[in-house]
């Protein structure tokens, strides 16, 4: 079986895919810095996940050190690359946007560097429905305007985008960009709406929602997403996929979901919407039909049940993870 190499294998999607190509038979090798963006400590509790697979190796680093990655590409028969190793989240972009710069733009140059040496002719580059920026056309499509992002973290992911353009061209790689949208399930990321929601009204603590609530969101299952993830390692060329759920719902409907299976009411405070911040989104996931066979199986009323079901049974694990 074939060797993946996959970045940000402690995250959120990373450990999602790392575990269905585990399952599959490939070989991984995992990379990720585990840093604090937010609390490492869940990021701890997916790779004991991952270790318990026999074919799966770990590399405590960060793609930002060209040096380790050149020993990694140098240790190892790569036969692709899954660069879902990222700097995540809007607002804290505008904060920061040194460190987007550094990882998502950079490190993918060290990684597209790499593969240029070892002649590796596989990649696929997480992007996002945030470089389509504040449009009222609907539903998103990989054809869109995709020059007006509102914070660095989107303008830095374009700029991935444009690079493994550019490598694709020079070098002959196969480049396949999935847009994520707004993915969530079991193991999610702390610091996201659903996570933060479930936890604090679970514990009856209030939740904070910027603007009115009736923002859409196009929600996205973690396991689709894992899923059409592993499927782009079959494509060739330069494409780009939406992947999301095809149904946008507003904030609100998916807090009054959490409510029903939690059997508690929501304490919310209400504060302004934030101006990086897009209205709506939704993914016209024509390409991935086309090019993958991919369509979403979880609804959002299922995906919030096996969520909530998971936070109700890990409830003591996940009772010290800060949000």
């Amino acid at each position: 079986m074939q060797t993946i190499f996959v970045t940000g294998a402690a995250g959120f999607i990373g450990w999602a895919t790392c575990r269905l190509l585990l399952n599959q038979g490939f070989t991984v090798i995992g990379i990720d810095n585990v840093n604090d963006y937010y609390d490492p400590k869940i990021k701890e509790l997916r790779l004991q996940d991952l270790r318990k697979f026999q074919n799966f190796i770990f590399y405590k680093a960060d793609i930002e050190d060209f040096e380790i990655l050149k020993n990694i590409f140098k240790t190892h028969k790569i036969d692709a690359v899954i660069n879902l190793a990222a700097r995540a989240g809007v607002r804290a972009s505008v904060e920061n946007p040194w460190g987007y710069l550094q990882t998502n733009v950079a490190g993918t140059i060290n990684l597209l560097e790499c593969m240029k040496e070892h002649e590796i002719k596989k990649f696929i580059l997480a992007s996002t429905s945030s470089v389509y920026g504040d449009t009222e056309k609907m539903p998103f499509k990989v054809s869109d305007a995709t020059d007006k992002p509102l914070a660095p973290y989107p303008a830095s992911k374009k700029a991935a985008e444009l690079f493994c353009y550019s490598y694709h061209y020079l070098y002959g790689i196969n480049t396949i960009i999935p847009r994520y949208f707004t993915v969530y399930g079991p193991f999610g990321r702390p610091d996201m709406s659903i996570f933060r929601f479930i936890k604090k009204i679970d514990s009856e603590e209030p939740i904070t929602v910027y603007g009115d609530g009736k923002q859409k969101r196009d929600f996205t299952f973690v396991e689709d997403i894992a899923e059409a993830t592993v499927a782009c390692l079959n494509l060739e060329g330069y494409k780009i996929l939406n992947l999301g759920n095809d149904r946008p719902v507003e904030l609100i409907y998916v807090i009054n979901l959490i409510e029903e299976v939690l059997q508690k009411k929501a304490k919310i405070q209400w504060q302004p919407r934030h101006p990086a911040d897009i209205y709506a989104t939704w993914a016209d996931i024509s390409e991935a039909k086309q090019y993958i066979g991919w369509s979403p199986k979880v609804s959002i009323e299922e995906g919030i049940q096996i969520t909530v079901d998971w936070f109700k049974k890990n409830r003591e694990l996940l009772k010290d993870i800060k949000i």
